[in-house]
């Protein structure tokens, strides 16, 4: 959970004022030590992490979705040499479900309602 600039800044605030030590304005408002030791450094939250993927060559994993579209992502993480939750996050950033079909199975569609359009 990422606390809002305000709060971090009342925060600091209260603390010089006060006078308090880093441990008794974290117990004061219920934050870990380490969370108001990095507000005094820098109050401003991070927008975001700006780590590309580093293991895995996108390249090679459109490549090897042309090859074998219908493949399980197990499968490609055992090509590629990464974990299969890796294959999911690439996928995912390249815009490619997983979803074997479009259609629903026969069983879903008995329960489906057809509705006339009526006036």
């Amino acid at each position: 959970m990422t606390y809002s600039l305000d709060f971090r800044r009342k925060v600091l605030i209260f603390r010089e004022k006060e006078g308090l030590t880093i441990a008794e304005v974290a117990a004061r408002f219920d934050v870990g030590i380490a969370s108001v030791t990095r507000w005094i450094k820098k109050p401003v939250p991070k927008k975001g992490r700006n780590k590309p993927a580093t293991k895995i060559n996108m390249e090679a994993l459109a490549q090897d979705v042309k090859l074998y579209p219908d493949s399980y992502q197990y499968e490609r993480a055992e090509r590629l040499g990464v974990s299969e939750k890796g294959i999911g996050h690439a996928l995912r950033r390249m815009g490619i479900t997983y979803k074997k079909n479009s259609s629903a199975s026969t069983s879903k569609r008995r329960r489906t309602a057809i509705l006339s359009k009526s006036n």
